[in-house]
């Protein structure tokens, strides 16, 4: 079993590796304002953050991850363009299983680049993938940008896209909306007796919902009862995206043919095709680089774009050893009017230290 030690002299050496490409050494502060960061966490990170309160600076927070504290701070007062590497702990809450650590050491990587988009993802991905040879480990990328853009070409409201965006990291919450509003499923009967009364409200009002938002909330539902079912064929198309999952050429193919039918993922497929060009410049061996079209729902949800990750493929109990992606709408929320392409990438030395052992 790794100790300490050699676990933060592991994360040394990689930060090492990463500030030998340029990139400058960050240390964001451990405790981290809440406010803001838990809002852009995704749900899994958000319900784990150890959270307290503070009398003179409201809520914090032990931080999650880096990338957040890192985006910040760019958006402040970061060169343009720039790169940064850390080494250090990160918190999370565990309720569910008693095996997995509550606090680890996590090193990163993150390019700040308006230059060229896949060069940078290509740039990350390859850098880590060097930092972990000679592990065990099979590597899978992926890109959310492509479900992004198809769920934002359907035919359907603004309203039903939207909760489609919102849900695309929880796959069952989104596969339950799309068969809805595909009118596969019945309405849920308490639903159906709320649309058919008059819609006054003569119960006393006991939860937090004023009387102004229930009244809103009523009025989308009735809105959203009106609207048309998703064609079959739109809907198929959806779950024929989703249900990619081959070598990256075989991959771009098959996305090049769906196009056809879905011409509003066109550009986001011209983008993976463009970053598989990139990687195989890097010296990626992209013929045998998997790609899932799903991959990446259940991680952070401000990825937007590339994410990748690397599995032990000897420990399919090990959680990912390490992943990462493009958050170019994180630098918008972040940036007070600015935005930056920006892409990066973390590892977990202590699990490589293990799969070095053969543990």
């Amino acid at each position: 079993m790794a100790t300490r030690s050699d676990i933060l002299a592991k994360a040394a050496s990689l930060r090492a590796l990463f500030e030998a490409q340029g990139a400058a050494v960050v240390e964001p502060p451990i405790l981290q304002p809440a406010e803001t960061l838990l809002d852009l966490y995704g749900e899994d990170i958000r319900a784990r953050a150890y959270v307290t309160s503070d009398a003179m600076r409201g809520e914090q927070m032990l931080r999650p991850d880096y990338t957040l504290p890192v985006v910040q701070m760019h958006m402040a007062h970061g060169a343009d363009p720039a790169r940064y590497t850390y080494a250090g702990e990160v918190f999370r809450r565990q309720e569910r299983d008693p095996n997995r650590a509550n606090e680890y050491i996590q090193a990163g990587y993150e390019v700040f680049d308006r230059g060229d988009p896949a060069a940078a993802d290509a740039e990350v991905f390859a850098l880590i993938q060097g930092a972990l040879e000679g592990l065990p480990v099979t590597a899978v990328t992926g890109d959310i940008g492509i479900l992004m853009a198809a769920v934002a070409g359907l035919d359907t409201s603004a309203s039903r896209k939207a909760a489609l965006m919102r849900h695309i990291w929880r796959p069952r919450r989104f596969r339950a909306l799309l068969d809805r509003y595909a009118g596969k499923t019945p309405m849920p009967a308490t639903r159906a007796a709320l649309l058919a009364s008059d819609g006054a409200i003569t119960a006393p009002l006991i939860g937090l919902r004023s009387l102004d938002e229930i009244e809103t909330r009523i009025a989308a539902l009735r809105a959203d009862a009106t609207e048309p079912a998703l064609s079959r064929t739109q809907v198929s198309l959806l779950l024929a995206l989703l249900d990619v999952r081959e070598t990256m050429p075989n991959a771009i193919s098959q996305l090049h043919d769906l196009a056809v039918d879905m011409p509003a993922i066109s550009d986001a497929v011209d983008r993976v095709a463009a970053r598989e060009k990139a990687l195989a410049a890097r010296g990626v061996d992209t013929d045998t680089l998997m790609f899932e079209a799903s991959f990446g729902r259940v991680s952070m949800e401000y990825y937007d774009g590339f994410v990748f990750g690397f599995r032990a493929a000897t420990r399919p109990d090990l959680p990912t050893i390490a992943t990462g992606g493009r958050y170019d709408a994180l630098t918008r929320r972040l940036g007070q009017g600015g935005e930056i392409p920006a892409v990066g990438g973390v590892m977990r030395p202590g699990l490589m230290l293990e799969l070095e052992a053969g543990q």
